[in-house]
């Protein structure tokens, strides 16, 4: 495992010689357009696991995406090797359809430490949901960002983010009342706390989030990634692409429904992924929102 290869595989060629803020935001706005967030593997008969190695040949070697334990794994052992003051953190998602947080931490996720302020690095969320900046942790300000506007709010040590989203225009009325929308201009997103996290306290959750009928990897196939002005996400057979303020506090969002046939032309050529296993696309409604 080397950087160089790394940074080949984002795309990044800027400085390496700087832990500030700016180099930060840029090696990580290079990994979330490059690497997307999906798990395929799930689908294509392959096992997810949680060895750096594993993770490092499946997202620079092999040219996949992953969730967050793998995304967020793979940046952070980047951050370190680059001196950064980095360290994991772990979070309990919001489930819209239960109204509810999890009760199991399955979200991974990266602080780091930059001239005294901490920052939250999270390149495992994906969809309209993904930060394109770093986030300063501080309570109660608004952050605003091209997806929208997050917010951090800290409560008796734990700590909430929620992101405001803009008015969404659906040019195909069709797909108006989709499980794939966020009906909420405003959403929650996950809540932590600050104890300190290892890849070990993950190992459950890793398991289980690729086998339990309850979990909504298993109901789902997704592959989303950024791009230079939104997001594209195939779930099951519905590509999304989405467009952000493409007119004042507007964003566009277009579907379109996939053939069979076309879902795996489609990952080669929106999310540069080539699977080596046939996947089986699954959208049991009911699990997720954009």
């Amino acid at each position: 495992m080397n950087l160089e290869e790394y940074f080949a595989r984002t795309g990044y060629k800027g400085s390496l010689e700087k832990q500030d803020l700016e180099t930060l935001t840029d090696i990580f706005q290079h990994h979330i357009r490059a690497v997307p967030f999906e798990n395929l593997s799930i689908h294509c008969g392959e096992k997810i696991t949680l060895e750096l190695e594993h993770v490092y040949n499946k997202i620079v070697r092999r040219k996949r995406g992953g969730w967050c334990m793998e995304n967020n794994q793979l940046l952070g052992w980047v951050l370190k090797r680059l001196g950064y003051d980095a360290s994991f953190l772990g979070a309990y998602v919001f489930n819209p359809h239960q109204n509810a947080y999890a009760t199991i931490m399955t979200h991974l996720l990266v602080k780091v430490v930059i001239d005294g302020k901490a920052y939250i690095v999270d390149g495992g969320f994906g969809v309209s949901y993904q930060m394109w900046q770093p986030m300063e942790l501080v309570s109660g300000k608004d952050q605003p960002q091209a997806p929208g506007i997050f917010r951090f709010t800290e409560k008796n040590a734990t700590w909430y983010l929620e992101k405001m989203r803009r008015k969404q225009y659906i040019p195909n009325q069709n797909f108006s009342n989709s499980d794939l929308l966020e009906k909420k201009e405003c959403r929650k997103v996950y809540m932590f706390s600050l104890e300190p996290r290892t890849v070990e306290d993950f190992r459950f959750q890793c398991t289980y989030l690729q086998t339990s009928p309850d979990s909504l990897f298993t109901n789902k196939s997704i592959c989303t990634l950024q791009t230079t002005d939104g997001f594209q996400a195939l779930i099951g057979w519905t590509l999304t692409e989405t467009t952000y303020n493409y007119k004042e506090n507007m964003d566009l969002v277009e579907f379109v429904t996939l053939e069979d046939e076309e879902v795996e032309k489609t990952l080669k050529e929106k999310f540069n992924i080539t699977l080596e296993r046939k996947l089986v696309p699954i959208n049991i409604k009911g699990f997720y929102t954009i």
